[in-house]
């Protein structure tokens, strides 16, 4: 499939969530052009402020791929993705994403995370969520040993 073909399935997922009580928001992660997985939005659905559209297919893909690392494999998002989306792109080695709406036009409907890329920007002290160290000298042990492992799994 071409690139634009697989956007208009994305946005067609969007356009038919929207339609099943969904928000309007859909994904496809493809690999030398051929769809490994779609997602859509969830969130009320399933009760999962994470099972936003690219999360899901990000899920769907590894599944099935049986692999965390989805190098080789682009996403088509139907808008540009949120924080913990672009998060979860980066975090699967997707080479590319492609998307059509952008985060303007998602605040034009409600849907603003210019909030949350302002607190990122901002250190933890100044943040509306309030955030405090607590057991870190006992916490930092899992670090330590996971440094000294010699057979990890890399990510």
């Amino acid at each position: 499939m071409t690139k634009e073909e697989l956007m208009r399935k994305a946005i067609r997922l969007s356009i038919e969530n929207v339609k099943k009580g969904g928000g309007p928001f859909g994904a496809v992660i493809a690999r030398n052009g051929e769809i490994i997985a779609t997602g859509v939005n969830r969130v009320t659905a399933k009760h999962d402020p994470t099972a936003h559209a690219e999360v899901s297919a990000i899920r769907a893909a590894s599944r099935k791929l049986q692999t965390f690392d989805l190098s080789g494999c682009e996403i088509y998002t139907s808008c540009e993705p949120c924080p913990m989306c672009l998060g979860a792109i980066y975090w699967a080695h997707l080479d590319k994403i492609y998307y059509a709406n952008n985060k303007t036009d998602a605040a034009k409907i409600d849907f603003d995370d210019s909030f949350i890329y302002d607190e990122m920007a901002l250190k933890p002290s100044n943040r509306q969520k309030p955030s405090e160290v607590l057991l870190r000298d006992e916490a930092i042990k899992a670090f330590k040993d996971w440094m000294n492992k010699s057979d990890k799994i890399e990510y």
